[in-house]
């Protein structure tokens, strides 16, 4: 209860960004010191549990609770996360070169809603700089994904060329790699989800992934598209197609969505990406659609809204294979991921199920 006593009453008084940039920051001196990182992982380490324990895309996870983008955007605190019990965990969204992102103030917390609306633009230290970063962490004990997207002053016609550069600087840091083209923050960039440019964009990442794996050698890296839940079915079914048929790896769903239904906070106006419990059913129904119409084939890391077990098991059961917290993590704090797993195993053995996977899609097969 150290955060919801101490830290969140602390931290909710700031304002938001201030309050993130002061977590990570602490995060990331406490995890260089011996001492802070024993800590940490003293409060907050997830029992194993091997029911829990699954192997996606080729990639080991310790746990299917993993942090969402947008948090630890310039991987700063890799191995602060990495010590609070999360089976993996993403870094960005990076472009190539160093951008500010929108003006202030770009960050709310709406929490009647239990909710944050962002429209921070894409604001990182560039791809050379988490470079860095990431050498700085060692090696991970959790797997990290780096998702990446294109600079705000490049066109759309160029957007590949973006995407190629952040995975050839960083094709040696990752575990997998995450395409964003869903953000509602950065202008245009939704529409690359659509047409010729989607299966032009893969095509390009595609390549470059093979390229620098027979520059690189060892085990090719999966990859994977981050889509937006604000989809017409015919929509979604167009963009699952062309991902299937483009060979990559698999899907996150959902980013952020630009729907206000059922708002009550004063914040409920602002412009950006409305994240948390508003987001819960209907990126489950997203995951659902997804699972469907690939058959189960594709892999899915579940993301929005998830604040309880029951959240998260309910996208397990929809079509993922793994979840995703972030908004919930700012008003719950890290206790939250332990519970989430041990909820996970009980809704597991209650359903008769010996291991997470048999839970995947089960919706479907009801």
């Amino acid at each position: 209860m150290l955060y919801k006593k101490i830290l969140k009453p602390m931290l909710f008084r700031m304002d938001p960004e201030k309050a993130h940039h002061l977590t990570i920051d602490g995060l990331h001196t406490a995890s260089k010191l011996p001492a802070g990182q024993a800590l940490l992982r003293r409060l907050y380490t997830v029992p194993r549990c091997p029911e829990l324990e699954c192997t996606v895309f080729g990639i080991r996870f310790p746990n299917p609770v993993g942090l969402a983008a947008g948090l630890d955007k310039n991987a700063k605190a890799v191995r602060g996360f990495s010590s609070i019990g999360f089976g993996f965990m993403e870094v960005g969204t990076v472009t190539p070169k160093p951008q500010t992102g929108n003006e202030l103030p770009r960050l709310f917390r709406l929490p009647e809603d239990s909710a944050l609306i962002n429209r921070m633009g894409f604001n990182n230290v560039g791809a050379d700089e988490m470079a860095q970063h990431l050498e700085e962490a060692g090696r991970y004990t959790i797997p990290v994904a780096v998702n990446i997207g294109k600079n705000k002053t490049t066109p759309n016609e160029h957007a590949e060329d973006d995407y190629r550069a952040c995975i050839r600087r960083l094709y040696t840091y990752a575990d997998f790699f995450v395409v964003n083209i869903s953000s509602p923050n950065t202008p245009d960039l939704r529409s690359l989800q659509h047409g010729d440019d989607l299966s032009r964009l893969l095509a390009a990442v595609q390549d470059e992934m093979q390229l620098q794996h027979g520059r690189h050698g060892g085990a090719s890296k999966p990859i994977l598209v981050k889509i937006a839940p604000d989809l017409r079915e015919e929509e979604i079914t167009y963009i699952v197609q062309a991902i299937v048929q483009s060979g990559v790896s698999g899907v996150i769903a959902s980013n952020t969505t630009i729907a206000r239904e059922g708002l009550i906070h004063h914040h409920k106006g602002e412009a950006g990406g409305l994240s948390g419990r508003p987001l819960t059913e209907r990126s489950t129904r997203l995951i659902h659609t997804i699972y469907d119409a690939t058959g189960g084939k594709l892999p899915i890391i579940g993301s929005g809204g998830i604040f309880t077990a029951k959240d998260a098991y309910d996208k397990i059961c929809a079509g993922a294979s793994l979840v995703e917290i972030y908004t919930a993590l700012i008003y719950e704090g890290p206790e939250l991921i332990r519970r989430l797993n041990q909820g996970l195993r009980e809704l597991l053995h209650k359903d008769g199920f010996r291991h997470i996977s048999e839970a995947v899609g089960s919706a479907h097969r009801r």
